[in-house]
């Protein structure tokens, strides 16, 4: 096998690989030694079939198979002789006429062009200094947290039964709703809770129970909304005839163990623990975001000089830019890009695929100088967690990561990324500095509110604080979605009770430029 370079600009290679008739003739014989003694044909005794029929009937199959083979070992080879890591995946351009090999004995040729690694030195962590805002829990913060919990655990007391129902109340109410004097499947419900003024039920139901007292038979006449959920419904008009059981005032929640007691907890004490808990974490994970941060302009900054495979950068770009699109679809673009010009717009973005690309081959090359490395115990931990995000389908989400190795590494490159910075943490100068809360959730995002009990859903940002471990991690698929829950017609989405902490809402698409 002859193997000739016919270019080396920056960062990319170009070989040709010439596999003389010979020595292709040579791997045929062989092969036909190899498998002769298997070969069964008719007239012939087991193995004693000549190599010559066998050439005759089979040469071409086999012939096929050995180039199959000779282009990913010869491909591999030329790499490793040179030292080479490939960038992305080699791309082949075969030269010979397959039938010229296989039937009049040419030579076989083809080409391999490939983007290599950069070689540099990654900056000693050592040398690397940092500060990491650190922010202690305030007692002043877990009794705002207390006072939301009382007021998302509201108790309520039966009002007399000559009391009229207000906004705040909570009325207990059977109803069962028709269209055109037909009942329809959903539409009805015994001892159904709802708090006048919530929002709960669509919108006119809670509106005409105002007024209505303990033992009052009510036909509430509404309209479904134009885009409500159950399409049969949608824009329809209904009427429910509601029985109200009961009429309940709010009754003021006291901050005391019976507060606890009603979250599920034993006493007040571990309510506050839990909480001073909750919000520890959430100030260590802010933290840990922003001394990351600044590690990683450090490193960026550091490394400006580093040649970036132009295909990698591409992919990374394209990517961005796809949720970029997204982004401006909905809407969503970031304000300080809304006035911008495409053109401006994909400039921007294809500074931080750079940066991306950049931090990408800095943390993996220190990663592979510190032996840094990703257990299949943590891989298996990874996936267990995101099957337990998908309640029934964990079988289906594990055998998804066992089959798609590209969904596996997006899983991979953030443990590894995590793993690298821990390690230059350890080995930087790291000082710490007590800063606020507010000044702890500054610029990457707002403090979180003190005791929601749910979180809206997090947006993707095209511009994601993060660049890949790996530099170029294969995009994730979808794992099998969550199945919708079953809405009642006449509500709207119910909140759950929980005394969990409200997490910091994400910014919108393409708001942070990393």
């Amino acid at each position: 096998m002859n193997v000739v370079e016919k270019s080396a600009e920056g960062l990319s290679r170009t070989f040709e690989v010439v596999v003389p008739a010979a020595e292709l003739e040579a791997k045929l014989s062989a092969k036909i030694e190899e498998i002769r003694p298997e070969v069964r044909l008719k007239g012939f005794r087991p193995g004693k079939v000549p190599a010559a029929h066998i050439k005759k009937m089979f040469g071409a199959s086999i012939m096929g198979d050995i180039l199959q083979d000779i282009v990913p070992e010869a491909t591999q080879k030329t790499l490793d002789e040179r030292n080479l890591r490939p960038a992305s995946q080699p791309n082949i351009e075969v030269k010979s006429d397959a039938e010229d090999v296989l039937k009049k004995g040419a030579d076989f040729s083809f080409s391999i062009a490939v983007e290599v690694m950069p070689e540099f030195e990654p900056a000693d962590p050592k040398t690397l200094s940092v500060t990491r805002p650190v922010a202690p829990v305030g007692d002043d913060q877990v009794e705002e947290a207390l006072g939301e919990l009382a007021r998302q655990a509201q108790a309520y007391e039966s009002k007399a039964k000559t009391a009229k129902a207000a906004d705040g109340d909570k009325l207990v109410i059977d109803f069962v709703g028709s269209i055109d004097g037909e009942p329809f499947d959903g539409g009805a419900a015994e001892d159904a809770e709802l708090v006048l003024g919530s929002g709960q039920f669509i919108p006119g139901f809670e509106d005409q129970l105002v007024g209505a007292k303990a033992g009052d038979a009510v036909e509430v006449k509404v309209n479904f909304p134009e885009d409500y959920q159950a399409a049969h419904l949608a824009g329809k008009a209904a009427v429910f005839a509601t029985t109200v059981k009961d009429v309940q005032g709010p009754v003021e929640s006291a901050i005391d163990d019976s507060l606890a007691e009603r979250l599920g907890l034993e006493n007040l004490q571990a309510l506050k623990d839990l909480l001073v808990k909750r919000f520890e974490n959430e100030h260590a994970q802010a933290s840990r975001m922003k001394v990351k941060r600044a590690l990683l302009d450090q490193l960026d900054a550091a490394h400006d000089s580093v040649d970036l495979p132009a295909r990698m950068v591409e992919q990374e770009f394209e990517s961005i830019w796809r949720e970029v699109e997204q982004a401006i679809e909905a809407g969503e673009l970031d304000d300080e890009d809304k006035d911008k010009s495409e053109d401006e717009l994909k400039a921007d973005y294809r500074k931080i695929a750079e940066r991306r690309v950049r931090l990408g081959l800095v943390l993996a090359e220190i990663g592979r100088k510190a032996r840094v490395d990703v257990t299949q115990e943590e891989i298996a931990r990874a996936v267990n967690q995101e099957a337990a995000r998908y309640p029934g389908q964990e079988r289906q989400v594990v055998e998804f990561y066992q089959k798609n190795p590209g969904a596996l590494q997006s899983l991979r490159a953030p443990i590894y990324e995590e793993k690298v910075v821990d390690y230059i943490l350890e080995l930087a100068e790291v000082s710490e500095e007590e800063v606020s809360r507010e000044s702890l959730f500054s610029e990457d995002e707002p403090a979180p509110a003190p005791a929601k009990t749910k979180a809206p859903a997090k947006k993707k940002a095209p511009a994601k604080a993060k660049a890949e471990a790996s530099g170029d991690a294969a995009p994730a698929k979808k794992a099998p979605a969550k199945k919708a829950a079953a809405k009642k017609p006449a509500a709207k989405a119910e909140t759950a009770k929980t005394p969990a902490a409200k997490k910091p809402p994400a910014k919108k698409p393409a708001a942070k430029k990393d």
